[in-house]
């Protein structure tokens, strides 16, 4: 018989759990979800008495409560902060789970406190100060009623159920976040999968991207016994689609679910790092700094365009972003037309990086700008994928010789799970600043729904303030759409991207 012991997130509690475990029980599975010391009301105690290291007792006495007499496979399903007490408890008593259900969580380390795992940066911040001033015994206050979307997107979840969410919610003990989780490194052994919601920005196509970055810190994802599913909801399955949630769940029991593809020699070039479709000069890179320039023969100085990846990039990826294919071939394509091409390294390694990403990218302009064979007053940025939250500074005050801003495929508000409400970069409430600064879009008609959504909200707010923006559509192209969809179905909306692009620097 399977049994899931089930831990809550983040101020709430086992209720949350109520309508998938009835589901689970109708399939023949026994359910505990587990109360947590000093949020669940049936286990209440001084805040000032709880850390991580209770909750992670919480789940032990539950692990022990289960009669092994008939065998059982215990299957532990951990949510948002939930998972930190399960992975604490799981390490254990590695040898009574069967599989640990990561649920739209991340991946907690040792020696790490769930405080790093909290969504909303500013309050990541705020909470830091706190910890480090030695305030360990306070209380978080639960998010207000249309708070919860800072800690992460309730797409799905009825008015009543986020009444009742609210309702139920208890503050969260400082000491949960603030205590790190230890480890020993045996819950390494026990068979792990992943439920990715995509409302919430997770996707299991994204997360085999970064795994062929090569980063090695991603590889033990692709072990056999490490699945994955993917639910269309927000953060809280267990509310907006309970049912769907158990079915998944009873699927991972059983060992199912997508695997993710290693990378490697013998692995098929990742989407990043294939061919680019047009034929395009080979003309030399000529490597300044963070910069590399592709520079068309003849005369000088010319306008020039500096393509700008997108990310997150793990560290140390390899070969770096202004050399995949992709990039390269749009630099190159410039140069064809008689622009400098030049594409950069800037350092989106994770979501917490586009404060620094975003002054790498002005000091490459910069060191463009400055280059003999540029003309500095003619400059264009073309933008990509997560890069597009990049544009901000430049459309909310466009310098004289920025020239053109261009974005294929780009995120153009933050996803609900990146936990930036309060940060600067919203290029949808910055288009309104930009004037007479030409905005080249490329829109793939197949993007992610997500991400889809952000370029629909920059496009309506760029035509209620009568930006000049420029639509190039793809309307069978995916996210990335250059080296994953037939040429002929992206080629004709390049061409025009780029030809837009050149007319506004030489016109």
């Amino acid at each position: 018989m399977q049994v899931f012991i089930m831990v809550a997130g983040a101020f709430t509690g086992a209720h949350v759990w109520q309508e998938t475990a009835a589901r689970l029980v109708a399939s023949g599975s026994a359910v505990h979800a587990v109360p947590l010391t000093g949020i669940d009301p049936a286990r209440p105690a001084p805040p000032a008495q709880v850390g991580l290291e209770t909750h992670i007792e919480d789940v032990i006495a539950a692990i022990d409560a289960v009669d092994m007499t008939s065998g059982p496979e215990i299957v532990l399903v951990g949510h948002d902060y939930g998972i930190h007490p399960a992975l604490g408890a799981a390490d254990r008593r590695a040898e009574r789970i069967t599989r640990v259900v990561y649920l739209d969580c991340g991946m907690p380390q040792n020696g790490v406190p769930a405080l790093a795992a909290v969504p909303d940066q500013a309050l990541r911040a705020r909470l830091a100060e706190r910890a480090e001033a030695g305030e360990r015994e306070g209380v978080l206050a639960p998010p207000a009623h249309g708070e919860w979307g800072r800690w992460g997107s309730t797409a799905g979840v009825g008015e009543a159920a986020l009444e009742r969410l609210t309702a139920l919610a208890a503050p969260q003990p400082l000491g949960t976040l603030f205590q790190p989780l230890r480890l020993t490194g045996a819950v390494a052994a026990v068979p792990v999968t992943g439920v990715l919601c995509a409302r919430n920005g997770a996707r299991i196509d994204l997360v085999q991207r970064l795994v062929d970055f090569g980063d090695p810190a991603l590889a033990a994802l692709t072990e056999p016994q490490v699945t994955f599913f993917e639910l269309p909801t927000g953060h809280w399955p267990m509310l907006s689609c309970p049912d769907a949630l158990a079915d998944v769940l009873l699927e991972a029991a059983a060992g199912e679910g997508h695997r993710l593809r290693p990378a490697g020699d013998d692995a098929p070039a990742p989407a990043h790092l294939r061919p680019f479709p047009l034929d395009v000069p080979e003309l030399p890179r000529d490597r300044q700094g963070h910069v590399d320039l592709y520079v068309p023969d003849g005369e000088g100085p010319r306008p020039a365009v500096l393509v700008v990846h997108g990310g997150p990039v793990p560290a140390g990826a390899r070969p770096s972003s202004r050399e995949w294919p992709t990039l390269v071939g749009y630099a190159r394509m410039a140069a064809a037309e008689g622009i400098v091409g030049a594409t950069v390294d800037h350092r989106l390694h994770d979501i917490a990086d586009y404060d620094r990403a975003a002054a790498d990218i002005a000091a490459a302009v910069e060191l463009v700008r400055a280059d003999p064979r540029v003309d500095g007053d003619r400059i264009a940025l073309w933008f990509f994928s997560g890069g597009g939250l990049l544009t901000t500074d430049w459309l909310a005050k466009p310098p004289a010789w920025l020239r053109c801003l261009a974005a294929s495929y780009p995120v153009l508000a933050p996803l609900p799970a990146w936990g930036m409400s309060g940060s600067r970069f919203h290029p949808a409430r910055a288009v309104g600043q930009a004037g007479s600064l030409p905005v080249v879009l490329l829109r793939a008609g197949r993007e992610a729904p997500e991400i889809a959504a952000t370029v629909d909200a920059f496009v309506t707010a760029a035509q209620g303030c009568a930006a000049r923006l420029e639509l190039v559509d793809v309307p069978n192209g995916h996210h990335g759409f250059e080296t994953i969809d037939p040429p002929e179905e992206t080629l004709p909306a390049l061409r025009e991207a780029m030809r837009s692009v050149v007319a506004h620097l030489t016109g």
